[in-house]
């Protein structure tokens, strides 16, 4: 089954930014919610515990 989700033009801008070339927003999507999954949070560039 397939979900639709509307997202503003500027987080769609944003998101667009972080794709590598050729990859999909979908894809991206399942990246960063896979790392999620196995992380249990976000990693930030240059932040440490």
């Amino acid at each position: 089954m397939t979900h639709t989700l509307e997202i503003s033009d500027d987080l769609k801008d944003r998101l667009d930014s972080h794709c590598d070339e050729g990859q999909s927003l979908e894809e991206l999507v399942e990246e960063l919610v896979s790392i999620y999954e196995t992380e249990g949070t976000f990693m930030q560039e240059g932040y440490s515990e």
